[in-house]
C-alpha cells in the first residue's frame, strides 16, 4: 500500500512538473509572437519613417509643395473663378512656372532651413488662395494688397465670414497640418548634407533662369495690357501673376496712370464727351422740370434687383418699393460700378466716377476734390445733408464728408443711446424717423442723403424689436434660417422702413414736391447662390452672363414731381445718376462720366474692365446675353464690329480717366 502511494505521489508531481513545463513552453511561445509582432510593428514604423525622412530632408519635400500648392490653385480655379467654364490646360501651365520659380530659394537651401522654408512659403501661398476663394465667393472679384488697409473693419468683415466658410476651406492647409503632424510624432531628424547636394540646387536655378524665366515675362507683358480686368490677368499669367502685379502696382500708384496733367486728363475728358454729346441725345427732354424742387436720395444696403415685384408664399418681398417704382419711374437695368462696397457706390453717385474699388478712395484718397454733387447742390441755395446710422469713422466718412462742407452731417452719435440698432448701426426706421424730424425744420429747398444700412449681411436683423410686425413675408421651411432666407427677410424690412417713410413724407406735406431716388448699393449674394438661382429661375432660367449681369443690377427708382410712371429697361448705371440729377434741377454739371439716365447711351461700364449693352456683355470676349454664348465677330456685320470697339476704346478712357483723377487728385 506505501509504495502504491509513493508511485502515485510520484505521477502526480511528474504531472505537475510537465504542465509548468508546457505553460513555460507557452508562455515562450507567445512571447515569441509578441516580440515578433513587435519586430514587424518596429520595422513598418521605421520604414515609414524613413519615407517620411528621406522626403523631409531632401528636395523632395520642396517638388511635393509644389504639386500640392499647383492642385490648391486649381481647386481656386474650379470653385471660384473659372467654375462655369473648362479649365484650360495653359492656366495650369503658368500656375505652375510661378509655383516653382517661386519654390527656387528652398531648392537653393541646406537641411533644416530648407524644410521650414518650404514649409512658410506654403503657408503664405495657402492663405493668399484662401482668402482669395472667400473673398471672390463674396464679391466675384480678386483680392488686392491694397486691401489690407481695410482689416481696420475687422468686425464688419467678420459678421460676413461665417456665411462664406465652409469645410472644404481645410483643403488649402491639410497637407501642412500633416507634415507638421508627421514630423512631431515621428521625431523626424533632418541630417546634414555634403556641398554635392547643392548641385541639384544649382541645376534648379538654371533651369528657371533659362527655361522659365522667359516665358513668365511674356505672360506678365500681356497681363498688363488687361490693366482693369483681374480675370484677364489670370488667363494671361495665373493668379500668381496678378498678384505679382497687383503687388508692383500697389508700391507705386502713380506709375499705373496714363494722364500725369489735369490739363492731359480734361483732354481726353472733354473728347470723350463731345463723342457722346454726338452720338447720344435725350430720349426725354427732363431738363429744368425739376428746378428748385427738393431731393433725396435713398441708398439702401444690399438690395438688389431680383427681389422687385416678386412674391414668396403668396406675398410681395417689396410691397413699397414695388408700390414706389410703379407709380414713378423704374430702371430695370441699373448696373453697380463696383462689385464691393457702400462706400464705393457713394463714391459714385457722389461724384459720377469710377472708385478704385473697396472703398480705396474713402480710406487711402479722403483729401481729393472732386465735382461732387453736394458742392452743386449747395452753390444753388439747396441746404444739404448726408445721414447714416453707423460710426463716422466706418470707411473713413467723417473726414471724406467733413471736406465737403455739407451743412449737416449725421451719423450715430446724434442718436439717443436707447435707439433701435441692427448690426449694431441704427435702424433704418429710426434713420427715416431722424430726416423726417431734421427737414421739418429747413428753410427752403433741401437735398438729403440717406444711406440705409438694416439689410446688410448677415441679414438676420440681430437687434431688430418686433420683428414679426416688421417682417411680414413668409419664407417657408426651405429658406426659414438660411441665408437666402434671411437675405430675402431683410430686404422685407428694409421694405417696411422705406414705406414708414413715404407715409411720413406725405403726412407732413413733403412728397408731392420733392424728387426721390432710390437704389440698392451692391449686391447681398454671392454670384452663385444656388437658392437664389433656384428662386430667379421660377421666372426665367439664367445662362452665365445673365447671372454675372444679375449680381451688379441693383434696385432703382425715380420720382421726378410731374413726369408720369415710366420703365427705363436700358442699361444704365450709378455715374448716371449725379448727371441726370442735375439736368432735372436745372444746375450746371461740369464734370461727370456719366451721361443723362434719359439719354439714348446704349452701354454701361464696370470698373472691372467689363461692358453691358442691351444685346452683349464684354469681359475680355464678348458675348450675348441672350444665349450666354462668346461671340464670333468675323459673323457681324462690319458696322456691329466697330460699335463693339468703340465700346472698349470708351471703356477705356472712362477707367484711364478715372484712374489718374483719384491717384494724382487732378481735379484738387
Amino acid at each position: 500500500m506505501d509504495e502504491l502511494k509513493e508511485k502515485e505521489v510520484e505521477n502526480e508531481n511528474l504531472s505537475q512538473e510537465v504542465d509548468v513545463n508546457l505553460e513555460e513552453v507557452e508562455d515562450k511561445s507567445e512571447f515569441k509572437v509578441v516580440e515578433t509582432n513587435e519586430k514587424k510593428e518596429n520595422k513598418v514604423y521605421k520604414a515609414i519613417k524613413t519615407v517620411f525622412q528621406t522626403i523631409f530632408q531632401t528636395r523632395l519635400i520642396v517638388v511635393l509643395t509644389g504639386v500640392a500648392l499647383l492642385l490648391k490653385t486649381i481647386l481656386l480655379y474650379k470653385t471660384q473663378i473659372f467654375k462655369i467654364e473648362p479649365l484650360k490646360p495653359e492656366y495650369i501651365q503658368m500656375a505652375a512656372a510661378f509655383i516653382y520659380l517661386l519654390l527656387t530659394l528652398p531648392m537653393l537651401l541646406k537641411d533644416k532651413l530648407r524644410f521650414w522654408c518650404t514649409i512658410i512659403i506654403n503657408l503664405l501661398v495657402s492663405i493668399l488662395l484662401f482668402v482669395n476663394a472667400l473673398y471672390y465667393s463674396y464679391s466675384a472679384n480678386l483680392v488686392s494688397f491694397s486691401q489690407i488697409s481695410n482689416l481696420q473693419y475687422g468686425r464688419e468683415i467678420s459678421i460676413a465670414l461665417p456665411n462664406l466658410l465652409h469645410i472644404g476651406h481645410i483643403l488649402y492647409f491639410i497637407d501642412i497640418i500633416a507634415v507638421i503632424i508627421i514630423f512631431f510624432a515621428f521625431r523626424i531628424k533632418i541630417k546634414k548634407h555634403s556641398i554635392k547636394a547643392y548641385i541639384v540646387g544649382i541645376v534648379y536655378l538654371l533651369l528657371m533662369i533659362f527655361v522659365v524665366s522667359k516665358p513668365i515675362s511674356e505672360w506678365l507683358k500681356e497681363a498688363e495690357t488687361h490693366q482693369y480686368n483681374k480675370v484677364q490677368q489670370i488667363e494671361s499669367s495665373s493668379i500668381f501673376g496678378y498678384h505679382y502685379l497687383d503687388f508692383r502696382n500697389n508700391i507705386d500708384m502713380k506709375k499705373n496712370v496714363k494722364y500725369k496733367s489735369k490739363s492731359e486728363m480734361m483732354k481726353a475728358y472733354n473728347s470723350l464727351m463731345d463723342k457722346y454729346t454726338d452720338k447720344y441725345t435725350l430720349e426725354y427732354d427732363l431738363a429744368g422740370i425739376a428746378k428748385d424742387k427738393n431731393v433725396i436720395i435713398v441708398q439702401l444696403e444690399s438690395v438688389q434687383n431680383f427681389v422687385v415685384n416678386r412674391k414668396i408664399n403668396g406675398k410681395e418681398i417689396t410691397p413699397n418699393l414695388n408700390k414706389f417704382i410703379n407709380e414713378n419711374i423704374e430702371f430695370t437695368n441699373m448696373q453697380n460700378q463696383s462689385y464691393s462696397s457702400t462706400a464705393d457706390s457713394e463714391f459714385t453717385v457722389m461724384n459720377s466716377i469710377y472708385p478704385l474699388e473697396n472703398g480705396m478712395c474713402f480710406a487711402q484718397y479722403p483729401s481729393n476734390n472732386y465735382d461732387n454733387m453736394y458742392a452743386k447742390f449747395k452753390e444753388n441755395d439747396y441746404t444739404t445733408t448726408y445721414i447714416h446710422g453707423n460710426e463716422g469713422s466706418f470707411w473713413n466718412r467723417q473726414a471724406v464728408y467733413s471736406r465737403l462742407k455739407i451743412d449737416n452731417l449725421l451719423f450715430d452719435n446724434v442718436f439717443d443711446s436707447d435707439v433701435e440698432r441692427v448690426n449694431n448701426y441704427v435702424s433704418d426706421e429710426a434713420v427715416y424717423r431722424k430726416v423726417i424730424d431734421e427737414i421739418k425744420t429747413y428753410d427752403g429747398k433741401f437735398m438729403v442723403n440717406i444711406v440705409a444700412a438694416s439689410s446688410h449681411t448677415a441679414f438676420d436683423l440681430p437687434g431688430l424689436q418686433d420683428k414679426d410686425k416688421k417682417v411680414n413675408i413668409d419664407v417657408g421651411d426651405e429658406y426659414r434660417g438660411i441665408y437666402f432666407g434671411n437675405y430675402l427677410e431683410a430686404v422685407n424690412y428694409a421694405d417696411y422702413a422705406f414705406g414708414i417713410f413715404i407715409d411720413e413724407l406725405k403726412k407732413a406735406g413733403l412728397y408731392d414736391d420733392t424728387v426721390i431716388l432710390v437704389y440698392g448699393d451692391h449686391a447681398g449674394l454671392q454670384m452663385y447662390n444656388w437658392e437664389m438661382q433656384d428662386f430667379i429661375k421660377e421666372v426665367k432660367p439664367l445662362n452665365d452672363i445673365q447671372t454675372q449681369i444679375n449680381y451688379s443690377n441693383v434696385l432703382c427708382g425715380m420720382k421726378i414731381p410731374g413726369v408720369e410712371p415710366m420703365k427705363i429697361t436700358k442699361p444704365t448705371s450709378k455715374l448716371d445718376m449725379k448727371p441726370t440729377l442735375m439736368e432735372i434741377c436745372g444746375i450746371e454739371d461740369t464734370f461727370s462720366l456719366g451721361q443723362s439716365l434719359f439719354s439714348n447711351k446704349d452701354f454701361v461700364c464696370l470698373n472691372n474692365g467689363k461692358i453691358i449693352t442691351d444685346k452683349y456683355f464684354y469681359d475680355g470676349n464678348w458675348y450675348s446675353i441672350k444665349t450666354g454664348e462668346k461671340l464670333d465677330l468675323s459673323n457681324l456685320p462690319e458696322a456691329e464690329v466697330e460699335k463693339l470697339n468703340d465700346y472698349c476704346d470708351s471703356l477705356q478712357t472712362e477707367l484711364d480717366i478715372s484712374l489718374s483723377t483719384n491717384i494724382l487728385n487732378l481735379l484738387k
